[in-house]
């Protein structure tokens, strides 16, 4: 199981860890978000720091409804115990982690300041 809390604005938070080019873990705080439909975001500034490898170049429609181009990263993650390939959206904002990676899981949020976030498999 993953654990988080929900911070004092009410948004639920994990850590996820992301493998930088020499396989080194590196713990990322990120807001869960049921609205993006992708599996990771990360600013840049970071990607570049774990020298994640470029993979493609992808239109995104944001929140508000307009849309950007955005650079993707192929990444490895530490989810629920083992290593999981994804794709990382850059994207100059606080780290999101998004339905994709949450798929074929249960998330549970106690949306409260200090409230748990668990997010565990489906059986």
């Amino acid at each position: 199981m993953i654990s988080g809390v929900v911070n004092a604005l009410l948004e639920a938070t994990i850590r996820v860890s992301v493998q930088n080019a020499s396989g080194q873990e590196h713990d990322i705080e990120g807001l869960v978000d049921t609205g993006f439909n992708g599996s990771l975001t990360l600013p840049p500034a970071l990607i570049a720091k774990l020298r994640l490898r470029w993979y493609t170049r992808s239109s995104i429609t944001l929140a508000n409804g307009s849309k950007d181009e955005v650079d993707v990263y192929a990444a490895t993650v530490i989810w629920d115990g083992g290593s999981r390939r994804i794709l990382v959206e850059a994207t100059d904002a606080e780290p999101l982690i998004g339905m994709q990676l949450m798929h074929r899981h249960i998330i549970r949020i106690e949306a409260i300041d200090g409230g748990g976030v668990e997010i565990e498999p489906l059986n």
